[in-house]
């Protein structure tokens, strides 16, 4: 092999490696694009943005032993009539403990005509799992 195709063959191998790395510096753009359902890095990677709002859906007593910082408390229970609370021109990304009970509340939000809803997959306990910080 001549010396400058190993050169194109190391640079094109140098930038598919820098392409695939996943980027610490500035979270994931929120989008229509995003799945249904996202994992605790995706939702990691939303949090904080002005434009994403993260939804507990837990009772408070569970909301108290530790939660998402920043994360917005509405029991599934009471969601239904504080609808009101949730904006509509906003990422939602829904949580609980497990994620049963996130996908039910996106279901209901979908239904209630909120368009980029997500449920986190594995609740606080993947968040927790995964290393991201609670408060409590």
């Amino acid at each position: 092999m001549r010396l400058p195709n190993l050169f194109v063959i190391l640079a094109v191998a140098m930038v598919v490696a820098a392409c695939s790395a996943t980027p610490t510096a500035a979270p994931a753009a929120p989008s229509q694009n995003l799945p249904a359902d996202i994992d605790a890095a995706t939702a990691a990677s939303l949090r904080g943005r002005d434009d994403v709002v993260m939804l507990d859906v837990r009772t408070p007593e569970e909301y108290a032993q530790g939660h998402i910082p920043g994360v917005k408390l509405i029991p599934l229970a009471e969601l239904p009539n504080r609808l009101a609370e949730v904006p509509r021109d906003k990422t939602l990304v829904v949580t609980c403990r497990s994620g049963n009970r996130s996908a039910q509340a996106a279901q209901l939000l979908r239904q209630a005509g909120y368009g980029n809803v997500h449920n986190m997959l594995g609740g606080i306990g993947a968040w927790q799992q995964a290393g991201y910080p609670v408060e409590k």
